[in-house]
């Protein structure tokens, strides 16, 4: 007579990188944001804040968010700890660029079906990371 198996342990909770589908997933993510941003009247503000071209923008998104997800770090990787405040400092962040990136943000998690329960989380995180970054009052 063999032993019985030992009880089941309980799953391990997924990291939101792999709640959201990984790489491919948060590449998208990334891509709608920006797209967004390009195509979106409502966003206009954020987007002039961005300079001519968010190729550059879009890769460094992608990275942060990747590793900030519990995946793979490749921000950290390139360029070190995000230090993401000093970094930002040159461009001019106020109330309108904080809410509007929020909300890009928001429109884009849902355009690309990020769980609810997920999606609430992160629009918390990245209101509370957004209005951090502010280096203005307006």
């Amino acid at each position: 007579m063999s032993a019985p198996d030992p009880a089941p342990s309980a799953p391990t909770p997924a990291t939101p990188f792999e709640r959201i589908g990984g790489e491919p997933r948060i590449r998208q993510l990334v891509d709608r944001f920006y797209d967004l941003m390009d195509l979106e009247p409502g966003y206009a503000e954020l987007r002039a804040s961005h300079g001519t071209t968010l190729d550059d923008a879009r890769d460094k998104l992608f990275w942060f968010l990747c590793g900030w997800l519990g995946g793979p770090d490749h921000y950290q990787s390139r360029f070190g700890h995000p230090r993401l405040r000093a970094r930002h400092m040159p461009f001019s962040i106020g109330i309108l660029e904080r809410d509007q990136w929020v909300a890009c943000m928001d429109q884009a998690m849902g355009e690309v079906d990020v769980p609810d329960d997920l999606r609430a989380r992160l629009n918390e995180s990245f209101m509370g990371t957004a209005d951090w970054m502010r280096n203005r009052g307006g």
